[in-house]
């Protein structure tokens, strides 16, 4: 079993050692660092935010979960418990759960308290039809009185700190991001993350950092700006423009986790980028076991290794593997094409 301990070198043993002050907190947990995974369907598992903690990702956000997925005690250990297992050392670790009946919502993340999280954040940004339409994720932007009523409860009944991700609203037509967020706020949120977007747009079109801003200024909790966030001038860029305490980070992130130390990823050398696929995947096998890690590693892989050599074929290879001995292959021609084309 490969050891999932942070190496604790740079920015991340400052942060430990005390001596970065917290770029903000979530009521009283600080944060150390401005920058923020954001949680991903099926990319931000334990694996993915264990290598971006490494690089300087300040908290870490479970995949979301849906709440109706979580009832009933005693059963075996299923995808979705996966979801919501933490190394440790991803502390402070966020629980995001969804879910369109309040009652199960607020019942839900009471006893999730129980495994520990140090915050827990509900979603309302999920643009996918089959959730937003049944009134979840971004689904639930339609019922501020709802919204109101779960954050209420919430606040009063959890022990620690509740949360929210959202988008704009809706559509153009219903953009009530201000009104969203300043219910939030009034019902005990400790943090908003904005989403520059509505649910009609999901990822087409720009993210619209005046929106954020407006949020920002708004509130006086802490705000996480998120949307187009793709190198990093755009991180400064978005700081500038909306006074968000802090980045979430989310497409940017794939096949570029150096982006939490701020370097793009043409800063970041062939063997950097293949050293860190490697232990990735040792994680994901570690995590998920040898046939499913390798399986779910591979959308992974192919991000690494874009562009790496200017040829396509490896690419596709290591989209393809099946076995271990097929990927050891595909990445010893990787580390030989790229020694040709890495500059001198």
């Amino acid at each position: 079993m490969i050891s999932t301990k942070l190496d604790l070198t740079g920015l991340h043993a400052s942060r430990l050692s005390g001596l970065l002050q917290p770029a903000f907190y979530v009521r009283e947990i600080p944060i150390y660092g401005d920058l923020v995974l954001a949680p991903m369907d099926s990319y931000s598992d334990l694996p993915f935010r264990l290598i971006c903690r490494e690089l300087g990702s300040a908290m870490s956000y479970t995949e979301f979960v849906n709440v109706v997925n979580l009832q009933g005690r005693g059963k075996p250990q299923t995808v979705t418990a996966m979801k919501l297992k933490y190394d440790p050392t991803e502390r402070p670790m966020t629980f995001q759960i969804y879910g369109y009946d309040e009652d199960l919502l607020v019942e839900t993340a009471i006893r999730l308290q129980d495994l520990g999280p140090d915050i827990i954040d509900i979603n309302m940004g999920c643009y996918v039809k089959d959730i937003a339409r049944r009134g979840a994720g971004s689904g639930m932007l339609l019922y501020p009185d709802k919204i109101a009523r779960v954050f209420s409860r919430l606040s009063k009944s959890l022990r620690v700190p509740v949360t929210g991700k959202i988008r704009l609203g809706w559509d153009d037509t219903k953009r009530n991001h201000v009104q969203v967020a300043k219910i939030l706020e009034d019902n005990g949120a400790s943090l908003i993350a904005v989403h520059g977007r509505t649910k009609a747009q999901a990822y087409q079109g720009s993210a619209d950092w005046d929106a954020i801003a407006e949020v920002k200024q708004a509130v006086k909790i802490p705000v996480l700006g998120n949307g187009d966030v793709r190198t990093v001038a755009d991180i400064a860029r978005i700081k500038a423009h909306t006074g968000c305490d802090g980045v979430m980070i989310a497409r940017a992130a794939i096949g570029n986790p150096w982006i939490f130390t701020r370097k793009d990823r043409d800063q970041v050398t062939p063997a950097e980028k293949i050293a860190v696929m490697r232990r990735h995947l040792a994680l994901n096998l570690d995590f998920y076991g040898a046939q499913l890690g390798l399986l779910l590693f591979r959308k992974h892989a192919a991000r690494y290794v874009q562009n790496l050599t200017g040829e396509e074929k490896p690419r596709v290879e290591l989209f393809a593997v099946n076995t271990l001995a097929e990927f050891d292959r595909a990445v010893a021609e990787l580390e030989i094409l790229s020694r040709v084309v890495e500059p001198a």
